[in-house]
C-alpha cells in the first residue's frame, strides 16, 4: 500500500523558515519523482518544486532562491526547505507522485505578518 506522510508545518513569522518532510512507503522510492503542492483557501493547488530521481530539481517563480527541495532515498524521504517565508506561503503543503493519485495527508503552514 503507497502511503506519503508529511510533517513540519506550523505557524511561523515572516521571515522564518521551516522544513517539511514526506515519508514514503509501499513503493521503491528512489524511482520515483517527487513533488510538493500548496493549496491556499480559495486557491487552486499549485506545483511548489519538483525533484526527479535523477536529482534534478525545478521550483515555481514565487519560491526561486527561497524554498529547497532535497531527497534521501537511503530514507525513502523528501524535503522541502522554506526560508524568508512570506504571508503569502500560507497554505495546506502536499507532497505527491506525479501524474499519479498518491497523495498525503498535507500539512498546514501559517505565516504570520
Amino acid at each position: 500500500q503507497v502511503q506519503l506522510v508529511e510533517s513540519g508545518g506550523g505557524l511561523v513569522q515572516a521571515g522564518g523558515s521551516l522544513r517539511l518532510s514526506c515519508v514514503a512507503s509501499g513503493m521503491t522510492f528512489s524511482v520515483i519523482n517527487i513533488g510538493w503542492y500548496r493549496q491556499a483557501p480559495g486557491k487552486q493547488r499549485e506545483l511548489v518544486a519538483g525533484i526527479s530521481r535523477g536529482g534534478n530539481t525545478n521550483y515555481a517563480d514565487s519560491v526561486k532562491g527561497r524554498f529547497t527541495i532535497s531527497r534521501d532515498n537511503s530514507k525513502s524521504t523528501a524535503f522541502l526547505q522554506m526560508n524568508s517565508l512570506k504571508p503569502e506561503d500560507s497554505a495546506v503543503y502536499y507532497c505527491s507522485v506525479p501524474y499519479t493519485n498518491y497523495w498525503g495527508q498535507g500539512t498546514q503552514v501559517t505565516v504570520s505578518s
